[in-house]
Order: structure tokens, then sequence, then C-alpha cells
């Protein structure tokens, strides 16, 4: 269901580490919410885009690094279009 042999539990946990290390790192604001949202939306846009590439994250670690390259990409196009 686009967790990757992650629970749906250990999905929003890992989800809110990605999302705020993610807005961490782009000097994003946002509540714990928010953090969580990104880091979901963003693993699973992120292993979509790579599993067209042929790269396959898996595990706790590969939904982390998913989820945070996932949720700075969202972050960046979020910016573009507030411009």
């Amino acid at each position: 269901m686009g967790f990757d042999g992650v629970g749906w539990i250990a999905a929003i946990l890992i989800g809110g580490i990605a999302g705020w290390l993610a807005s961490r790192f782009m000097n994003s604001g946002g509540g714990v919410l928010m953090n969580v949202i990104l880091g979901i939306v963003g693993a699973i846009l992120a292993s979509l885009v790579f599993g067209l590439l042929g790269i396959s994250f898996g595990g706790w670690l590969g939904y982390l690094i998913a989820g945070f390259i996932g949720a700075c990409i969202i972050i960046a196009i979020a910016r573009a279009v507030r411009k």
C-alpha cells in the first residue's frame, strides 16, 4: 500500500522523522502533523520516482531516506508554486 514493507504505524513515525529532517534541512516551518504528512507523502512520491528509475528502497532506513528526499522535493515544489 505504498509503505514498502513498513507497517502504517511505523510509516507515521518514520514519516514524521523524515518530514522533520526535511523541514530543518530546507528551512521550512511546519507543525508535527505537516511533518508527518510531508514525510509519508514524500516517501511514497520518492518510492514511485525511484521505482521508475530502477532504484528501490526497503525497510525502515530506506523509507526514511525516501521520505526525506520526497519531502524535500515537495517543499521545493511548494516554494516554486508560491513565488
